[in-house]
């Protein structure tokens, strides 16, 4: 358990603070054995204190991972229903990026957050958008379409709460519907021109300045620094919009 306190406690930087640190305490404590709420405090005093803007705004790997863990359990809950092909995606997705050993310990504290009823969502994206670049956030809403959909169908209920946390997170609706774009295979001439932020009236010289103003907003050098795991998902993310500019590209004749 003292390795476990210490991976912990090397992951993280600001999310110790605020309410994601109120939530780790208490998953932590209690579902966790050995580890207890005092430990979560001794890390606490170790971490820079102040307001937010003297706080450093380089976010984490473990950072992203546990805010992450929580709003994806805030997802696979939204239908009040814990669905397991969404619990095993989520422990593969960081089985694919970490490895086993550490996806195991980041799926403990996943296992203990979701147990947890009181989670405000507003409080924890408040706390998240104060950190961490508009990239990463961009990253984050990626991943939770990804675990919503991994049961085959993007649930009304998780989309509301989704958009409700984008808005938190202050991602614009265009980007919302954007990324949401990706997770739909039906009306794929339609969705592309969603994903690129256009509509189909654009002229064709809209839609190739809307393919570079998307390749730059979303490319995953914009993520380098949260480390090689989760390029994959950026490069995911990116191989979409490609692929939706190719997709107007053919329909275009350009």
């Amino acid at each position: 358990m003292a390795n476990f306190a210490k991976w912990l406690g090397a992951s993280l930087g600001w999310s110790f603070g605020g309410p994601i640190g109120g939530i780790l305490g208490f998953v932590v404590g209690s579902f966790i054995d050995g580890f207890s709420e005092g430990d979560i405090k001794g890390y606490q005093q170790k971490i820079p204190q102040g307001n937010s803007r003297s706080r450093t705004t380089i976010t984490k790997s473990g950072d992203f991972e546990v805010s992450l863990l929580i709003l994806a359990a805030i997802v696979i809950k939204a239908d009040g229903n814990v669905d397991r092909r969404e619990l095993d995606f989520v422990r593969q997705s960081f089985v694919n990026m970490f490895g086993a050993s550490r996806a195991n310990k980041a799926f403990k504290l996943f296992s203990g957050i979701i147990k947890k009823n009181d989670i405000s969502a507003r409080q924890v994206c408040i706390q998240i958008r104060q950190h961490m670049d508009h990239a990463a956030r961009l990253q984050l809403l990626h991943f939770l379409f990804g675990i919503a959909k991994s049961d085959g169908l993007v649930g009304a209920k998780e989309i509301e709460s989704i958009r409700k946390m984008s808005v938190y997170l202050y991602i614009s609706n265009r980007d919302f519907e954007s990324i949401k774009a990706m997770f739909y295979t039906k009306n794929t001439t339609i969705n592309s021109y969603k994903i690129l932020e256009i509509t189909k009236d654009a002229t064709d010289e809209e839609v190739k300045k809307a393919y570079r103003k998307m390749v730059k907003k979303h490319h995953p050098d914009k993520i380098r620094h949260l480390g090689e795991e989760y390029q994959k998902g950026a490069e995911d993310k990116f191989r979409k919009i490609q692929k939706a500019y190719e997709q107007i590209q053919k329909e275009r004749g350009l």
